[in-house]
């Protein structure tokens, strides 16, 4: 008997009375089909939506010989076309393919085991941080099993794995964007304005269109993101509240909208000439042809990228005091503590004099003291 997940056949078959759809299956080594309905009543859509349950009946005696790899091509089917954002499926789908397929795909579900998982995650020459995302698809996929009455548990709710980053990430410091942006010049000095002056992930800026920026109430209405050019959704809920835009960011905007190719309303704010205008700049080239190359005039040794302009943003507005909840909305983040764990680092001159004005509180008691005892 097989142990691979049934999907069936469904098709419409001739009556006298009237067409109907029918779902062909295997029951075992007997084939069968099963009528769901009438075609004068069900579109072939809801025709599917009926057969569900009959899937899930033909599937639950065989659910104990199913393998990783059938359970991964179910969730591949069912669940990870629902997921809104094109990164987060394209992660998904690269840590099964890569990691998960090839050291478990074979095995079946009830020969995983906890321990396991842990000791080939252990030996497995990712950072903590990858670990952690491939233990995470791993716990996805055997939850999904259990709302699917495929499987009975999910054995990776146990496995420990760590997700603290090796090294922190290096931070610009303010003297760094500035002699940046002075060796920059068109859509790349805007680009790299627009990043540091809002902390917008690359694919929320190249998204833009002239008509989400609104320069009488200084605000910036993110509507979509692109990665890969592929037009979707924002990442997060909190990714769609309008952001506050400075007169300076606001005026370096208009000058660019004065003097690019395309600049009516519906255009990409930094759309390719090359592609008349029918989609952004590439990000990826845009970084490597103008401003890493304008990094190395400015001095900079450090490896620029686009998120670097996110951690200068988020460090900064921390440096100069603001609260723990303007960070968080600054960076539009769901939860205040990714904002304050991963980008709102301490630069080493801030350390430095919030040591020096620690120490100058207790220098005069420690002075005392010291006198006191001699």
């Amino acid at each position: 008997m097989s142990g691979r997940y049934q999907q069936g056949c469904l098709y419409r078959e001739k009556r006298k009375h009237g067409d109907v759809w029918v779902l062909r299956f295997r029951d075992g080594q007997v084939n069968r089909k099963q009528i769901i309905g009438t075609v004068e009543r069900y579109t072939k859509k809801e025709a599917m939506q009926l057969c569900e349950p009959i899937r899930a009946k033909i599937n639950r005696a065989t659910r104990s010989l199913r393998t990783v790899a059938d359970l991964v091509a179910h969730y591949e089917a069912k669940e990870l076309p629902r997921k809104k954002s094109y990164s987060t499926r394209t992660a998904y789908e690269i840590y099964l393919k890569n990691w998960i397929v090839p050291k478990w795909g074979e095995c079946l579900l009830h020969n995983v085991e906890t321990v396991d998982v842990e000791e080939w995650l252990d030996s497995t020459p990712l950072a903590d941080g990858s670990k952690a995302k491939i233990r995470a698809v791993m716990s996805i996929l055997f939850r999904h099993a259990l709302r699917h009455n495929l499987y009975d548990k999910n054995p990776i709710a146990m496995v420990r794995q760590g997700s603290e980053r090796e090294n922190d990430p290096e931070l610009l410091t303010s003297d760094e964007v500035a002699n940046l942006l002075a060796e920059l010049n068109g859509p790349y000095r805007v680009m790299a304005l627009l990043a540091a002056s809002t902390g917008f992930r690359v694919s929320e800026i190249i998204g833009l269109r002239w008509e989400d920026i609104d320069h009488t109430a200084n605000l910036i209405r993110q509507k979509r993101g692109i990665v890969c050019m592929n037009v979707g959704p924002l990442k997060t809920k909190a990714s769609k509240k309008p952001t506050e835009m400075t007169e300076i960011l606001s005026a370096a905007l208009l000058e660019w909208r004065g003097k690019c190719a395309y600049n009516q309303d519906s255009d990409y704010v930094f759309a390719s000439i090359d592609k008349a205008g029918k989609q952004p700049l590439w990000p990826s080239s845009a970084m490597s042809k103008h401003i890493r190359p304008a990094a190395v005039r400015a001095g900079i040794t450090k490896h620029v990228r686009w998120h670097l302009f996110r951690h200068w943003h988020g460090s900064t507005l921390g440096e100069n005091g603001a609260s723990v909840k303007v960070i968080q909305e600054s960076l539009r983040h769901a939860s205040s503590a990714i904002s304050l764990d991963v980008y709102s680092q301490a630069g080493r001159a801030s350390k430095q004099a919030a040591q020096c004005k620690l120490i100058q509180s207790i220098v005069p008691i420690c002075s005392s003291n010291v006198a006191m005892g001699a």
